[in-house]
């Protein structure tokens, strides 16, 4: 089991081991190191000597040379090392000349007729620097190949360990004690944490359960849109019953070799074992957990081994065995049967996008080391911003700080929070440059969309329109719900459709031209045309669903082929979503043509101001907006 990180220490551990771990790092490190010296050491004998090497950069020249300059009383100096006579001359010059092996320099000189006195000259005796040399040019190559071969044998067994190691879990354990995340830090999720108290009490008090016969829980499922706080919630959990916290990706336990991943399995429940009470965490479980294909031929022979060693894991615990496996994933439906029955994970926690009294709280959270302004009014940003998870809250008020603090301001205001908000959502603002047509084609685009959504009982009131491009749009138009909806009305879809095609409808009214700007707006009114008639069932075929149950399901397993619709049914199926979208067209030109002159006025205003806010836009269609009765 790897540490999270050494001052995460297992419980009953003794400090000997870490002090044992400590000095193999010390050592390993000392050997590198000495490896390293003893290299530059041989590399560099020569000029650490100082003797051999000393005369490579004087002029050599001959004996008989040598002796004419003597002769001549040119020369000041003369040095014997061994073979070489190392003369320096009065003009500060150096040269070397080389004896004969045998030959004696003194006696070379005195045959020549010259006066030994002439010259100032040094013997030294170069036996013990000559031997050694010797050595080292003899054995240098041997030595150098010796340390090459430690080092590539140290490389083959450092590799050999981290193959068998390859089997060890990757989760990063969280110390007892070590959690400082409540229930309490966890924005939302009422109902989620409710579900979850029982296992914090049974962590807590295992023998309370056990007594009156009830079973150990062995699993708990979190399912959700991304960001909601799926893994803040499991830590939570962690942090209220005070046991070991072991996290894990899904996408952890896969490698490429074949059986790593059930190894790791094995592994990470053998360790929770050890430390119960405790609390694993498998973080996107759907990267492991996926519907088992019966074909034969799967690619997926690692992924499914590893799912299967986790039903064994999981369905193989003892009563006294307090160890909870949580999961998250925001693709519940694509999940294996087997992995979601009763006896492994028994209880599924939907957590949802939070509702208005969660945002309030949620941003109350993140807004603690944050300064605003006396006039922020949090019930209007938490009314702003339906649909936002927890982690869209947390970035919004981020991006406000950060917004300010490039302005040198030291409070956020209700306008930072606006420019977050819609940061988060559609992207920061680009300054893109349009000819006045284009500008002219997108103001009347945008003021389309917004006079439907005036005019239109069940469509969402107008909050903000501006023509300033963001992200890939030139333009936007945002209408957040006044509430949240627990219930789609067809009304609302069909109304919501209407808004979608206005943009279109007024460029074809006022330019009697397409765009291929309103090619989102076209995508997702056929994605709402689509659900009602082949999920929903609001449409002349019936109550029938026309496509797959679940995504992703593999209906060959238990059922044969998926049902899918005969051809003649797929006609009326298309037939029924194209009579929905061009009902949403046609209603929308002719409310369009009705309200020309609002329309008017909203894009020059729009071409004007390039922005304008929900109140800005009601004095200018000068009607209140309809309400469903």
């Amino acid at each position: 089991m790897n540490k999270a990180n050494p001052e995460q220490k297992k419980p009953n551990q003794p400090n000997n081991g870490y002090k044992r771990i400590e000095l193999k790092i010390n050592l390993n490190k000392f050997f590198n190191k000495t490896l390293i010296y003893l290299v530059i050491l041989f590399l560099f004998v020569p000029s650490l000597l100082g003797i051999f090497g000393a005369g490579s950069s004087r002029e050599q020249i001959t004996m008989s040379q040598m002796v004419s300059d003597i002769r001549e009383e040119k020369v000041s100096k003369m040095e014997v090392y061994g073979q070489e006579l190392r003369l320096t001359y009065k003009d500060d010059s150096k040269k070397i000349a080389k004896k004969e092996e045998g030959q004696q320099a003194l006696q070379v000189l005195a045959a020549a007729g010259i006066d030994l006195g002439q010259v100032d000259t040094e013997v030294h005796d170069a036996t013990f620097l000559q031997m050694l040399w010797e050595l080292v040019i003899n054995f240098l190559p041997i030595i150098l190949m010796f340390v090459f071969f430690i080092f590539i044998f140290r490389q083959a067994k450092g590799g050999g360990d981290a193959m068998f190691g390859m089997g060890k879990s990757k989760a990063k354990v969280f110390v007892k004690g070590k959690q400082n995340i409540s229930f309490k830090d966890v924005g939302g999720m009422n109902e989620a944490k409710k579900e979850l108290e029982e296992i914090v009490d049974f962590l807590k008090n295992p023998k309370k359960y056990t007594r009156v016969g009830a079973r150990t829980p062995k699993g708990v499922l979190l399912v959700g849109p991304a960001g909601t706080g799926k893994t803040l919630l499991a830590r939570a959990v962690a942090g209220e019953a005070n046991v070991q916290f072991l996290s894990i990706a899904g996408s952890e336990f896969m490698e490429m070799l074949v059986g790593v991943g059930a190894s790791r399995v094995r592994d990470l429940f053998d360790t929770a074992k050890k430390i119960a009470p405790s609390i694993i965490f498998i973080d996107e479980i759907d990267a492991i957990g996926r519907t088992r294909s019966r074909n034969s031929m799967s690619s997926h022979d690692e992924r499914e081994q590893t799912l299967n060693q986790i039903l064994v894991e999981m369905d193989g615990f003892t009563q006294n065995d307090n160890v909870i496996v949580m999961a998250a994933t925001n693709r519940g439906d694509m999940l294996d049967p087997a992995l979601v029955r009763p006896g492994r994970f028994d209880r599924r926690v939907q957590v949802n996008l939070p509702d208005l009294e969660e945002r309030k709280f949620i941003l109350s959270i993140h807004a603690k080391n944050k300064i605003f302004t006396k006039d922020m009014n949090w019930d209007r940003v938490a009314k702003r911003t339906v649909g936002f998870s927890g982690a869209d809250l947390e970035n919004m008020l981020n991006e406000s700080a950060i917004a300010i603090a490039r302005e040198s301001r030291d409070e956020v205001t209700m306008e930072d929070i606006e420019e977050a908000s819609l940061k988060t959502k559609y992207g920061p603002s680009k300054k893109r440059l349009q000819d006045e047509k284009e500008k002219k084609m997108t103001a009347y685009h945008e003021a389309g969309h917004a006079v439907l959504a005036h005019v239109l009982p069940y469509a969402d009131p107008v909050h903000r329109i501006s023509i300033v491009s963001r992200g890939q749009a030139l333009g936007y138009t945002f209408t957040p719900p006044e509430k949240d909806k627990l219930q789609i009305l067809k009304s609302e879809l069909l109304d919501d459709m209407t808004v979608m095609l206005g943009g279109r409808a007024a460029e074809m009214l006022v330019f009697k031209e397409q765009t291929a700007g309103a090619s989102n707006d076209i995508d997702r009114a056929t994605r709402i045309a689509r659900s009602m008639v082949v999920r929903f069932g609001m449409s002349d075929l019936g109550p029938m669903n026309f496509g797959p149950q679940y995504e992703g399901e593999d209906y060959s397993r238990a059922w044969g082929e998926p049902d899918k619709p005969s051809t003649k049914i797929q006609e009326k199926v298309d037939d029924a979503m194209m009579k929905y979208i061009h009902d949403a067209e046609k209603q929308a030109m002719e409310l369009l043509k009705q309200h020309k002159d609002s329309l008017v006025k909203v894009a020059e205003n729009l071409l004007e101001k390039e922005t304008l806010d929900a109140d800005d836009f009601a004095k200018l269609m000068d009607m209140p907006k309809a309400k469903a009765i």
